[in-house]
This record gives structure tokens, C-alpha cells and sequence, in this order.
């Protein structure tokens, strides 16, 4: 029995002991290699779930179960024979990753990687949570050939982190589903589990189900009673049906009247229990008359109705009892409507998804009456929704996009949304759209106001400060990209004339040359004169012209060529049609054409 006891002790000692080889390398580990001029080595390299790392030039080298040094110098001899400055090379730890398997009754079963130090319920958690029917308390690590079951209920309960092993990487966290499921998976509410109980499985346990705070399964005791049994399962709740309970003792069903046993207090009403009794609390079917003890919630709710109403209640019980909002629900703007006095209806609008994300004070809720009624709005689910549906959809929570985008129109709008959501929603902008010119005007402020906005700057350098703030009844304009010049000013553009692919007026800051200023007016043409490209520029003394040989640029690439523009100036692209020779050959063919007329007439 002692051999028995002492290897059980050594098994659960290794899940919670450093081996002394913990400071070698493990799966997970991320180490960083540092190699002056080698930028292919830049990036961290991973140890994989086989204990290996992936090089390039060399492919996979085993690292695991080496210390930094060892692996340094299997890195060391791998590399050698295809760089030359090897001695540089060092290898570093940069950080400790747990790579787990959780199994069994979670929401997202499969491969997690955690940080080193991870708790069993943070690989949980990683795995998308425990699905309804898990049994808590016989969670197993399995590690190696050795397999350790733990009460994971019990550490819910206590909240003892010592009742919990140690992670170690390549762990497989198994969460076994509880037999109470049966063979055949379906969803139901955990808390209806027996498991939730004290009750065993020798079928002798009171179950206790419906409106109670608690349902379970509970131990049955000589001479226990329903109120015994209600009390275990945490009292009724206030939508109980109390005077309609229902009793199986003895194989024998029967009603219980609770309310008729707290009026009178009479303990023959009060039915003793037999072993395997069984106890279902309903919800109350007693009508709720608005104008009394009702509330109405509408709208994107599981459960819409009209439900029981009471003083001590909030918006989050009523959302609650209303089986919660729907993953399309719009709770930013959880609409409440209330009556005065007068018999006026007012309406008001709460933010609940700014509460249950950053928190607040309860008193900050809505103050909530008998014969009020919430609205939870719906989101689109499309944003095609936004359009189509526009007639049914406030100013107030609306944005407005216009111009050169794939879909113009109205979009609704909340908190979470910001510029890039909203230019995605209405299918980003067309090839015409002129990027560097966006207007975004403000419209519900005080005072209107507008913001400029270059785009084409924010994608070449995603700095996410040059990205206004966008709210509701916003008004975002993307011009076209050639757009009227009579609408420019001729001091803020540059004239590009002659044999180009688009003559006209263009606009220009510092960051540009003349050759994007060519790219913009479609380029030279095919009988342009590229060598011969004249720029007028203005200076104190008037105008100045300068030649700009396009052919000797591209042939030298010096910058230097490049001739300074600035706003006000005006680039000419000459044809070969204006050419000396072209005009010498235009002139001969008139004198040819005059001289055959003098020949006609002599001959006549």
C-alpha cells in the first residue's frame, strides 16, 4: 500500500515540480538570432511542437532538451559553411511559450499557445470556454504516458489556485463531458445539471428544477420536507408559479400550493419527501396587465414580451429575463420609452455596450417603471442593409458618404465604427477618386465644420493620427480625381499641355516631380517630342522658360535634371508634328501641290 501511495505522490508531484533540466530548451521557447547583416535572421524562430526550429539555408535543426549554449553551437556548425561571418552569431532567449492541446467539452477544441505561466483556466479559456455539460470535477492533464484528474469544480467554488496543476508545455487539458448528457449531444442550460447538486448517483438524491436559484441535484436526508428542499436549491425565484408547484414523492405526482402554506402556516400542507423525490418549481402563467406590474421589451431580444416588473429590478435583469439580446442587436442604443405623469411619452437612448465594456455605477442604468418599454434596435447584416433600408433608419444614427466610392449613400453608424468601417462599407473608393483630397464635414456640432483628409498619405505611411473622427450625421465626400478646374484655383495647380495623354490643369505639393506630374496627365504620347519638354515657371523677374530633356533622364537617372515646379507653373510636351523638319515638309508638299496646278494649266 506505501509503494501504491508513494508512486501516486510522485506522478502528482512531477505536474507541479521544475525538472532540473528547465532551463533547457522546450517546445514553444522563441529564441531571437543575432547576425550582424544578415537580415534573413531578423525575425524570432519558434521551437515547434517536435522540438525543432526552421533556418534558412539549413532547414530544421533539433533544439529541444539543449541549454542556449549547445544550441548556439548546433546553429554555430549548420550555418558555417554557407556564411562567412559566423563569430558574430549569437542566439538569445526571448521568451517561454506553452503549446497545449485542450480536448473534450470546450467550445474550440484543438491546438493553443499560451504564455509561460498559463493557468489551466487561461487554456480554457484560449479554447473558447467549457460547453454546457462538462464535468467539472474530473478535468484531466495528460502529460507523456501519465494522466492527472483534478476538481476544477472545486477551485470555481474556493477559488484556491493551489488546486490547480501546473502547465507544462505540450500538456493536453481534457475536460470530459459529464454522463449526465447521455449519447446524444444537445443544448441546454447548465444550471439545470444534477451535477450542480450535493445529490450522488445512487439515485436517492432530490431533484429540484424551474424557477429556482440553484436547480441540482441534492442529497436526500430523513425527514426532509419541500421547504428543505427549495431552500438547498436557493429559494424560488420571483417569476415562480408558487401556488402551482409540482411534486413527484413516491412514484406519486402531486400540486403544492407554497403560497397557500405561508398564509397559513399549516404543516399538513407541507409534504415529506421520499428518496428520489423530484420537485418542478413553473414559471408563473398568471396574465400581466400593462399599466400594473408590467414592462414591455421589443426588438432584438430572444424572448420579446411583456414581463412582471419590480422595484428592485434594472434594464439588465429585464434584458436577462427577456433571454439576452441577439448577436445582431444594436446595444449601443438601447432605446427606453417612459410616460409621464401627463401621460407623455418621452424617449431616451442608452449605451449599454459602453457599460458592460468599460463599466460604470449602477445609478447610471435607466431608471426603469411598471409600463415602460425598451427597445433594442438591430443592426444591418449587410451592408447593402444600410442603404435599402435607410427609410427606417434615424439622422441621428446615421453617416453620410458621397463621391467617388462603389456604393454612395446613407450607412448607419455607432461608436465602434470609425472612417476605414465606414469607406468599406459603401465598397471603398473607385479608380477616379481623388485620395489626397477627401472632405469630411461635421454636422453635429454646434457649428459645422470640415476636415481635410489625405488619404493616399495615410496608406504610405499608416499613421493612424491623419484619420478623423467620424460621428453620427457626418457627411465624408471623395472628389473625382480630375474634377472641374474652373473649381481650382489656377495658383494651386500646374497646366500640363501639348501631346499628352490628358491635358489640363493638376494639382501639386512638395512631395512630387515632374515626372509624377507627367504620370498624372497620362504621359507623353507616342508623337511627343519627350526631349524637348518646355516648363514656364514664374519668378520676380516674370516668366522663365527652361528645357527638360525626358530621354536623357531615363537614360542617366539623374535627379538632377529634374527641373523645380511649384504651383502656378506650366509644362508643355511638344509634338513632332511641330517639328523643323515637319514644317520644311509640310512647306514642300505646298509648293509641289502649286507647281503640279501650273503644269495642269500649262498643259491645257
Amino acid at each position: 500500500m506505501k509503494t501504491i501511495v508513494a508512486a501516486t505522490a510522485l506522478i502528482f508531484m512531477s505536474f507541479f515540480v521544475n525538472p532540473a533540466s528547465a532551463a533547457n530548451l522546450k517546445p514553444g521557447d522563441v529564441l531571437t538570432l543575432n547576425f550582424p547583416g544578415e537580415t534573413a535572421f531578423d525575425a524570432p524562430f519558434q521551437i515547434d511542437r517536435s522540438g525543432y526550429v526552421t533556418l534558412p539555408e539549413v532547414g530544421r535543426l533539433k533544439l529541444a532538451g539543449r541549454n542556449e549554449e549547445e544550441a548556439e553551437t548546433v546553429i554555430w556548425k549548420a550555418l558555417s559553411p554557407f556564411f562567412r561571418n559566423i563569430n558574430s552569431l549569437k542566439l538569445e532567449m526571448k521568451e517561454r511559450r506553452l503549446l497545449l492541446s485542450v480536448l473534450g467539452f470546450v467550445k474550440a477544441p484543438g491546438r493553443v499557445e499560451l504564455h509561460d505561466g498559463a493557468a489551466v483556466q487561461d487554456a480554457i479559456m484560449a479554447a473558447g470556454g467549457l460547453k454546457a455539460g462538462a464535468q467539472l470535477d474530473k478535468l484531466q492533464i495528460r502529460r507523456g504516458g501519465q494522466t492527472l484528474s483534478f476538481d476544477f469544480k472545486n477551485y470555481l467554488v474556493t477559488g484556491n489556485t493551489d488546486l490547480l496543476p501546473a502547465l507544462k508545455t505540450l500538456d493536453v487539458v481534457f475536460i470530459p463531458a459529464s454522463p449526465l448528457t447521455g449519447n446524444v449531444q444537445v443544448d441546454f442550460d447548465a444550471r439545470t445539471l444534477t451535477a450542480t447538486g450535493d445529490g450522488g448517483n445512487d439515485g436517492s438524491a432530490v431533484e429540484v428544477f424551474g424557477e429556482v436559484h440553484r436547480p441540482g441535484s441534492f442529497a436526500w436526508k430523513s425527514g426532509m420536507t419541500v421547504m428543505d428542499a427549495l431552500m438547498r436549491a436557493g429559494g424560488v425565484t420571483r417569476y415562480a408559479g408558487v401556488d402551482q408547484i409540482r411534486i413527484v414523492n413516491n412514484k406519486t405526482p402531486s400540486p403544492f400550493n407554497l403560497r397557500e402554506f405561508l398564509d397559513t402556516a399549516q404543516q399538513g400542507l407541507l409534504p415529506t419527501l421520499s428518496r428520489g423525490a423530484i420537485i418542478f418549481v413553473p414559471r408563473s402563467e398568471g396574465e400581466v396587465t400593462m399599466g400594473s406590474n408590467a414592462i414591455r421589451i421589443i426588438g432584438a431580444v430572444h424572448k420579446a414580451g411583456r414581463f412582471e416588473w419590480f422595484q428592485d429590478m434594472s434594464i439588465l435583469d429585464l434584458i436577462a429575463f427577456a433571454g439576452g439580446t441577439k448577436p445582431d442587436s444594436d446595444i449601443s442604443n438601447v432605446q427606453v420609452l417612459t410616460t409621464d405623469g401627463k401621460g407623455k411619452t418621452h424617449s431616451s437612448v442608452f449605451n449599454l455596450k459602453n457599460f458592460l465594456e468599460k463599466g460604470g455605477e449602477l445609478s447610471s442604468l435607466p431608471i426603469l417603471k411598471a409600463g415602460d418599454t425598451v427597445m433594442v434596435p438591430r443592426l444591418p447584416s449587410d451592408p447593402n442593409d444600410n442603404r435599402s433600408q435607410w427609410v427606417s433608419q434615424s439622422s441621428e444614427r446615421s453617416i453620410y458618404v458621397f463621391g467617388q466610392v462603389g456604393a454612395p449613400g446613407r450607412y448607419a453608424f455607432n461608436a465602434n465604427l470609425s472612417f476605414l468601417d465606414i469607406l468599406s462599407a459603401a465598397q471603398g473608393p473607385t479608380a477616379e477618386a481623388d485620395l489626397r483630397n477627401v472632405q469630411i464635414t461635421h454636422r453635429g456640432e454646434k457649428k459645422a465644420r470640415t476636415t481635410k483628409l489625405n488619404l493616399a498619405l495615410y496608406f504610405k505611411t499608416g499613421d493612424e493620427n491623419l484619420l478623423p473622427e467620424i460621428r453620427t450625421e457626418d457627411v465624408i465626400y471623395i472628389p473625382e480625381r480630375n474634377s472641374d478646374w474652373r473649381d481650382i484655383s489656377k495658383d494651386s495647380t500646374i497646366r500640363v499641355l501639348g501631346s499628352v495623354g490628358r491635358p489640363g490643369r493638376f494639382k501639386f505639393d512638395d512631395q512630387m516631380t515632374i515626372l509624377d506630374l507627367l504620370a498624372e496627365a497620362g504621359g507623353p504620347t507616342k508623337t511627343s517630342m519627350p526631349e524637348k519638354i518646355v516648363v514656364v515657371t514664374q519668378s520676380k523677374n516674370g516668366p522663365r522658360s527652361q528645357l527638360f530633356d525626358l530621354i536623357a533622364f531615363a537614360k542617366d537617372g539623374d535627379y538632377t535634371r529634374l527641373p523645380v515646379l511649384r504651383n502656378g507653373d506650366t509644362v508643355y510636351v511638344p509634338s513632332m508634328e511641330q517639328s523643323d523638319w515637319n514644317i520644311f515638309r509640310r512647306g514642300l508638299k505646298d509648293v509641289l501641290s502649286v507647281l503640279s496646278v501650273f503644269a495642269l494649266l500649262a498643259a491645257l
